[in-house]
C-alpha cells in the first residue's frame, strides 16, 4: 500500500513549530520553578528573621557552632543558668587558646575547666555536626541545646538530625547586633546572606532527603 507523501515545504513548516512548542514549554517551567525557588527563599527569609530566642527547657547538652561573640556569649548564658550539665564549642579555630574564649564569652577559667569542651575538628556545618554527635554519644546524652546564628540554624539542625536522629534538638537561634534580618530587604549585606544561606540550606535539605549521611562527605561551610 503507497505511503502518503509529504514534501520538503511541509517537513520545514512542521519543524520549526514542534522545536517552539517544546522551547515554550520548557520556558514555561523554567519560569514555574524560578517563581517556587522565589517564593521559597520569600519564605525562608521571613521564617529567619522573625526567629527569637525563647526560654527553652533543660537538656543534656549544649552545642554551638563558632561564628560570633553572640553565639558564645547566648550558648554560655545558657550554661550557667543551669540548662544544661555540659557545653561543646565545635569549630574552635587551632590556635584559640582557653584565655581568649574566656575573654570572648566572658567567662571564668574555672566554668571552662569543668564544664565546656572546645572542638578543633569540624571546618564545616557538617563537621560541627559530626563532633557535635562524638561528643554527645561519649557523654551518654539524649537531648542537646543547638545554638548558632539565626540564618545559619535552618541548615544546621537538618546536618544535626540527619547523623543524631535519635537525639533531642532545641534550636536556639542568635542574632547578630549589626545584622538586621527582619529589614534584611533593606540592606545588601544581609539581603546576599540569607541568598547564599538558602542556597546552601535547599542543598542541604535534598541532599539529607535522597542521600544518606556519607562518611566521605566534607560538605559546604
Amino acid at each position: 500500500m503507497p505511503q502518503p507523501t509529504v514534501s520538503p515545504d511541509q517537513v520545514a513548516i512542521q519543524m520549526p513549530r514542534s522545536r517552539t512548542g517544546w522551547l515554550g514549554a520548557l520556558g514555561f517551567l523554567c519560569q514555574t520553578g524560578l517563581a517556587i525557588w522565589l517564593g521559597g527563599f520569600l519564605a525562608f527569609a521571613s521564617w529567619v528573621g522573625e526567629m527569637r530566642p525563647v526560654d527553652v527547657g533543660p537538656a543534656d547538652g549544649i552545642v554551638v557552632l563558632t561564628g560570633g561573640r553572640e553565639r558564645i556569649h547566648g550558648a554560655i548564658e545558657l550554661l550557667r543558668g543551669g540548662k544544661a550539665k555540659r557545653l561543646l564549642i565545635t569549630g574552635v579555630y587551632h590556635n584559640t587558646r582557653s584565655e581568649d574564649l574566656a575573654r570572648l564569652g566572658q567567662v571564668s577559667e574555672d566554668l571552662l575547666r569543668c564544664c565546656i569542651d572546645l572542638g578543633f575538628a569540624a571546618e564545616t556545618t557538617i563537621g560541627n555536626a559530626r563532633e557535635a554527635a562524638d561528643w554527645t554519644r561519649a557523654h551518654g546524652f539524649s537531648s542537646l541545646i543547638v545554638v548558632t546564628s539565626a540564618y545559619h540554624l535552618p541548615r544546621s539542625l537538618i546536618e544535626f538530625r540527619s547523623l543524631m536522629p535519635e537525639i533531642a534538638l532545641t534550636p536556639y537561634p542568635v542574632h547578630h547586633a549589626d545584622l538586621d534580618l527582619p529589614h534584611w530587604y533593606t540592606n545588601q549585606d544581609a539581603a546576599k546572606l540569607l541568598f547564599v544561606e538558602y542556597l546552601k540550606y535547599s542543598f542541604a535539605r535534598t541532599r539529607a532527603a535522597l542521600l544518606p549521611a556519607l562518611p566521605g562527605w566534607s560538605g559546604s561551610n
